[in-house]
């Protein structure tokens, strides 16, 4: 499971625990996670024992089994650290890119991006997801400007207006699958989780092991997401 819990979670602890806990998962990736009593705080009230988090970091875990290793990976042009975790046999790469849509920002994310591919070169053959806010859109859907805040549509129209989004096109064309998307043709959206109108929130695989992602799924259904925090959780369920 993916989820962002936005500002660090801090006062949401119970409700952050409570969509855990109905969604059940093995491992939740967080982002946004920058405060480690909180993470804890959300871990033993999902009743998930196992968890990391870095002051200041944005993504960590929390999970049913102990992983065999994690590490925060400092790469080149990545803003926030990448979190890898290995657990049952599978890499976890955790992403949260820059956020803020515009044309300016999204150049930044297709560095990232970049970045992020040459990190994985390593376990290119070995089966591995990468998860998390990408703060994005995939190729040929689109972002209704009107719908984000007024901070952001300010921001957005001052850096150029419409945004040409090709970050995630960079990870299609090496190779990877968007599995939501591979799945389904509903537009899946994930933010803001009060009035969803935008995907944000991604699972790849490498085209060799997608298979083995049978579900992806948008947590929608949930009791109170929008009052959590402002995503909703994206599910995967993967065959061992």
């Amino acid at each position: 499971m993916s989820y962002n819990i936005r500002f660090g979670g801090v006062g949401r602890e119970e409700r952050l625990a409570a969509v855990i806990r109905q969604a059940d998962p093995d491992i939740v990736v967080l982002q946004e996670a920058t405060r480690p009593d909180v993470v804890e705080r959300i871990a033993n009230l999902a009743q998930l024992p196992h968890w990391a988090s870095k002051s200041g970091h944005s993504v960590g875990f929390i999970s049913h089994d102990a992983p065999s290793h994690y590490e925060w990976q400092y790469t080149a042009h990545i803003q926030r650290p990448v979190m890898a975790i290995d657990i049952d046999g599978l890499r976890i790469y955790g992403v949260h890119l820059t956020a803020t849509h515009s044309n300016y920002t999204e150049r930044g994310r297709m560095r990232e991006v970049r970045s992020l591919l040459e990190g994985v070169k390593g376990t290119d053959e070995q089966f591995h997801v990468l998860t998390g806010d990408f703060n994005t859109l995939a190729p040929g859907e689109l972002l209704d400007l009107r719908k984000l805040p007024v901070r952001y549509r300010i921001l957005a129209f001052m850096l150029g207006g419409r945004v040409n989004y090709r970050a995630i096109k960079i990870m299609l064309d090496k190779g990877y699958v968007d599995c939501y998307r591979s799945l389904h043709s509903d537009p899946g959206f994930t933010f803001p989780a009060s009035d969803p109108h935008v995907r944000l929130d991604y699972v790849f695989a490498p085209q060799q092991h997608a298979s083995r992602i049978t579900k992806c799924e948008v947590l929608s259904h949930i009791d109170e997401p929008a009052k959590a925090t402002d995503h909703l959780p994206l599910m995967a369920e993967i065959a061992t």
